[in-house]
């Protein structure tokens, strides 16, 4: 029987309790790691945590606040000595065209998809250089970032960011030993999407098996199956490969009917 594949690895997810990142910390466990996850919500949070067992622990957090971002790291390394890996899995999707964003929904896009993302690796890192460590981390992105639609304006102008950045991140330190990788999560089925689907665009019931229905494969995609690749690029199984920005989706960018 193979060795699990974050076996002994200290982990970090932001946004790390439900959806995309839910899914992520339960693969992360489940393949040895220790994790802690981040959200606002103490009461989801714990919860969460709980259903994980003893190798996960919840922490508060609203990353839209740098203090309380690398606070978290400090935590982390605080109480387990280190922190080997990262997954920066917190998002806002909030609506907004580019005629009708304001100054303040723009400025909280990008606190939260990509100021954060940026000061939680540079705490993050630090941590790893500072000991001669190499380490992973993992940014989520969004198919969005290529162009998205119309109404995600400031989300594709904040994701689009940390897709340069996790270039950039990757590029300063691969010599450090520190891969830093992303994925464009495209449709997925998570508990925020039917939230979104009812809130922005009037969806009833039958949204999900009418997009499942309007998809090359036959459904969106899915949470595990997402999280399996997360779980692949923060482990040695990956490799060397760093400053890849992973397309994950049955969409093919460029191509035409």
């Amino acid at each position: 029987m193979s060795e699990p594949l974050l076996s002994g690895r200290v982990l970090l997810v932001s946004g790390g309790t439900q959806g995309v990142g839910g899914g992520i910390a339960r693969a992360a466990v489940a393949e040895g790691a220790t994790v802690v996850v981040t959200g606002r919500r103490t009461d989801v949070g714990e919860a969460f945590a709980e259903s994980l067992g003893e190798a996960a622990t919840f922490l508060a957090c609203d990353v839209a606040d740098v203090s309380q971002a690398q606070g978290v790291v400090a935590t982390t390394i605080e109480r387990h000595g280190r922190i080997d890996s990262l997954v920066n899995a917190a998002g806002l999707t909030s609506r907004g065209t580019l005629l009708d964003t304001t100054p303040a929904l723009f400025d909280a896009h990008v606190a939260v998809n990509l100021r954060a993302p940026f000061f939680l690796m540079q705490a993050a890192v630090a941590d790893m250089v500072r000991r001669g460590e190499p380490g992973t981390i993992v940014n989520v992105l969004t198919m969005s970032a290529h162009g998205g639609q119309p109404y995600l304006a400031p989300y594709v102008a904040a994701k689009a960011g940390l897709a340069g950045l996790t270039r950039n991140a990757a590029h300063a330190h691969r010599w450090d030993r520190v891969r830093i990788n992303g994925v464009n999560i495209g449709w997925t089925q998570t508990e925020g999407e039917d939230a979104v689907q009812r809130e922005f665009h009037g969806a009833d019931d039958t949204w999900l098996q009418k997009a499942n229905a309007s998809q090359p494969m036959g459904q969106l995609g899915q949470v595990d199956d997402a999280a399996a690749l997360v779980v692949l690029l923060l482990s040695d199984r990956s490799g060397v490969v760093t400053g890849s920005v992973i397309d994950w989706d049955q969409q093919v960018v460029g191509g035409q009917d």
